[in-house]
């Protein structure tokens, strides 16, 4: 990249203290052990950066979300990591719309299109770079698949030695994805918040740099990119509501974070998207507090559910994405496996689009909300696909044909 824009990322701030910390070295949680968000000088912003002539940099120079890099924390272009990052389209299913009853605009944001295959690659793609500014040449997280590919793919990008620890039923082809990108993986048999613990406990005496979910500053500041890009997209307005499949919800809390700094610049107005935590009704911690009127969100006993990438039985940043639901207006739903694979099947068969599991949760999420009036029937709706379906089991209803014998109509009608 040349011609850097300039800089604005001023400080660190504990997400519920409000202590200011520094900006100046690798940081994972407060002292008092709560997220870190990343604060910009918006005042200056917004004085000298254009909305649209940024939208309309060079996507050679500037790929994907680093076209943001003004209201992005990575000051040195020589830091950037990149894989060749593109804008994530928005795809109108006029059909799936008209099966679940919804008059109004059903739109996909498709994060499948991102390098190894997932949303994930805005986050972490941010976190790396960011640790590379910093020095850092170890790192390592828990996973349930897709945020270690993207660690082991930009890590390797960044010349970094990286760690995966994955839950042992974790989709064969994150596993082998994460190896072959270079990346040291593990499987364990335990869940994801399990695997944190290893990461947690051997971080000191490895001399990891630990990029769990929340845990550092700079995952959540890629994904507010989806934020910031899906704004551009709708000509500066915002959807009426978001359906984002919720695990850690880095993403829900991230987006809630730029629609606040885009509005501070001038971007946008003030209206805000309804939005909706979508989880599996086999792990949903973050509905059962909402449900509750919790801030805090305990642990999920017994987690179980296909779409892997929700099944995380402990967040530690539950109050930012319960508040982020409630100022909203929005809510947290839980949907069955059942009513997950119905979803995928509705929107490949009707409309060609694939789905992943944890992308089809929230059109499940999305038909319950109209069902029961949470949406309105004529309402903006997004939901966002956080990964490629290629990259999970399909079911096989293909049929055998011996072509030696009599091969005829009757044996091709369904």
């Amino acid at each position: 990249m040349s011609d850097a824009p300039s800089n604005h990322f001023t400080h660190l701030e504990c997400s519920m203290t409000g202590a200011v910390l520094p900006n100046d070295r690798a940081q994972n949680l407060s002292p008092e052990g709560w997220p870190l968000l990343a604060r910009y000088d918006l005042d200056s912003m917004k004085a000298s950066a254009d909305r649209d002539a940024i939208a309309a940099r060079d996507g050679v120079c500037f790929p994907g979300f680093w076209k943001w890099r003004e209201l992005l924390p990575v000051k040195d272009d020589a830091h950037v990591t990149t894989l060749g990052e593109v804008d994530t389209p928005l795809i109108l299913t006029r059909a799936t719309a008209d099966k679940i009853g919804l008059k109004g605009a059903l739109l996909v944001k498709d994060e499948g299109r991102l390098p190894t295959g997932s949303f994930k690659a805005r986050g972490l793609g941010m976190a790396v770079s960011m640790a590379r500014s910093f020095g850092v040449t170890r790192m390592a997280m828990p996973t349930n698949g897709n945020a270690g590919a993207a660690l082991s793919a930009y890590g390797a990008a960044a010349g970094m030695e990286t760690y995966a620890f994955c839950p042992e039923d974790t989709p064969d082809v994150n596993v082998r994805e994460i190896s072959a990108q270079g990346g040291k993986v593990f499987r364990v048999n335990g869940l994801i918040h399990e695997c944190g613990a290893i990461v947690g406990a051997l971080k000191e005496e490895m001399g990891w740099f630990d990029v769990s979910t929340l845990k550092e500053p700079y995952r959540i500041e890629g994904k507010k990119t989806m934020g910031i890009e899906l704004a551009c997209q709708l000509g500066w307005t915002l959807p009426d509501a978001i359906f984002y499949p919720t695990g850690g919800g880095t993403g829900l809390i991230g987006m809630w974070k730029a629609f606040d700094e885009m509005e501070r610049l001038g971007w946008i107005g003030p209206e805000r998207p309804k939005m909706f935590a979508v989880q599996a009704d086999g792990c949903a911690p973050i509905v059962k507090a909402f449900e509750a009127g919790e801030e805090h969100a305990p642990e999920w006993v017994g987690a179980h559910t296909f779409a892997a990438g929700i099944r995380v039985p402990k967040a530690i940043g539950d109050f930012l994405i319960l508040r982020a639901v409630r100022d909203s207006g929005g809510a947290a739903i839980a949907v069955s496996d059942a009513r997950i694979e119905a979803a995928r099947d509705l929107c490949a068969h009707e409309d060609g689009l694939l789905l992943c599991p944890e992308g089809a949760a929230t059109l499940a999420a999305a038909q319950q909300a109209l069902a029961d009036g949470q949406i309105e029937k004529d309402a903006r709706v997004m939901l966002f696909n956080c990964g490629s379906g290629l990259k999970y089991p399909l079911p096989d209803t293909s049929k055998w044909l011996d072509r030696t014998q009599p091969i005829t109509a009757n044996l091709l009608a369904d």
